[in-house]
């Protein structure tokens, strides 16, 4: 794998930022691994942090280089500071960033990931999960997967442990207003039409504090017939649990049949 730290200008943030890329590479002679390029273009996962981390904290929390070799598949690594994966009521339009323009710069910068939606999925963890799934279900024709690990999913109910404080209603405004809209993925699933659904990959431990938020999107996404593999299964909110499940996420997204 090759891996690139990355410096570049956005416009919709209107102003520089950095992002982490792993690109996948045919290696033999590494030892204790073997890499995967294929002779096509390469599937991509937008991977994301949590809130107190940065575009680095994958590599440095978990294998993931080691993890993504043998698929052959691309990973990029955005920061996205304190932005919540939302167009802020206050603030920068992080969405539209991670959404909308950051796949175009990928691209561009990178020709070879592909371009299809069935090749592009996200994934992240708490915060990040929040964003991988709100990809899915406010972004479906550009992410055709997406996991959750601990993810705070349940943007209302955020909203409102949180009433007074001024961050959070930076974030997301008004906390009474945030049932129904853009970011509540509740109304987001609901409206979502079939043709378009992304299949959902969660994850959460039993003792996590967001446990609650993962049973209930999960019911959700059940009652609307979503294609959606939920596991569950003793831990808290911390990277050892996150450094074994992106494995599973990465064989859920990257069935072997489908390896190159």
């Amino acid at each position: 794998m090759a891996l690139l730290h990355v410096d570049f200008y956005s416009h919709v943030l209107m102003m520089e930022t950095q992002m982490d890329v792993i690109l996948p590479e045919t290696t033999h002679g590494q030892i204790g691994m073997e890499g995967q390029s294929g002779d096509g273009l390469w599937k991509t996962l937008y991977l994301l942090h949590g809130m107190s981390d940065d575009h680095t904290i994958w590599q440095r929390r978990t294998s993931i280089e080691r993890y993504a070799a043998s698929k052959g598949i691309a990973v990029v690594m955005p920061t996205t500071h304190l932005g919540w994966y939302t167009d802020m009521y206050r603030g920068f339009k992080y969405f539209t960033f991670i959404a909308d323009e950051l796949p175009k710069i990928c691209r561009q910068f990178f020709p070879r990931l592909s371009p299809r939606r069935e090749d592009t999925y996200a994934a992240g963890l708490s915060m990040g999960g929040y964003g991988a799934l709100k990809c899915g279900l406010r972004a479906p024709h550009v992410f055709s997967k997406v996991a959750t690990l601990s993810g705070a999913v349940d943007a209302a109910d955020t909203a409102r442990k949180n009433a007074g404080d001024p961050y959070w209603l930076d974030v997301f405004g008004p906390p009474e207003d945030v049932p129904g809209s853009f970011n509540d993925l509740f109304t987001a699933a609901r409206w979502l039409k079939k043709s378009m659904r992304p299949e959902v990959y969660m994850w959460c431990g039993t003792e996590d504090f967001l446990y609650d938020q993962n049973v209930r999107m999960r019911d959700h996404l059940r009652a609307l017939h979503y294609r959606l593999t939920y596991e569950e299964s003793p831990g808290d909110h911390q990277w050892k649990y996150w450094d074994e499940k992106i494995r599973t996420v990465l064989d859920w997204m990257l069935p072997e049949e489908e390896e190159e």
